[in-house]
């Protein structure tokens, strides 16, 4: 899934970081990878934090992708890492977050829910995200409301991932 999704950030990294002169050419492989593991640490943070119908919100098409808590985390975690990284001012590593994160994360959003495209499928990214520890299938059925094939919905999704993160 990471190297989809750094392949995902490279199509996209044009203007905010292959033609911004804020990111010195020698560094932009270095940028994407930045931006890349920001994503995915942004989504997993979300998921430990039991955010993850937020994730699952965004992820069912339920508005822009890119304008909700899970995204702004993401882009302030981003901004902070390039700050870090590159010595950027805060403007400067806004501007490139708020340019990149939200169009990577709206075309996430649809490569996982295009049924012809098989480079990233929601499970298998809530299971990354989860280290693999989640019964996927009934987490989106509770979300969705189609329930776990059980008939039994008591609890609710949140109840689901109870000890998923450890302590």
């Amino acid at each position: 899934m990471f190297e989809n999704l750094l392949d995902l950030v490279k199509q996209h990294a044009g203007e905010a970081i292959i033609a911004n002169p804020d990111i010195p050419n020698e560094r932009n492989d270095e940028a994407v990878q930045l931006a890349s593991s920001s994503i995915f640490d942004g989504l997993k943070n979300a998921a430990s934090s039991g955010n993850i119908s937020d994730i699952m919100h965004m992820f069912s098409g339920g508005g822009d992708a890119g304008n909700n808590a899970v995204s702004q985390n993401i882009q302030g975690g981003f901004v902070q890492n390039l700050m870090d990284k590159f010595g950027l001012d805060k403007n400067a590593a806004g501007g490139i977050a708020s340019n990149l994160i939200p169009t990577v994360l709206n075309k996430l959003v649809h490569k996982t829910n295009d049924p012809n495209d098989s480079s990233f499928d929601l499970q298998g990214m809530l299971s990354k995200i989860g280290g693999g520890n989640l019964d996927i299938q009934g987490l989106i059925g509770k979300f969705t409301g189609g329930g776990s094939g059980n008939g039994s919905s008591s609890g609710g999704i949140l109840d689901s991932l109870k000890g998923l993160f450890g302590k």
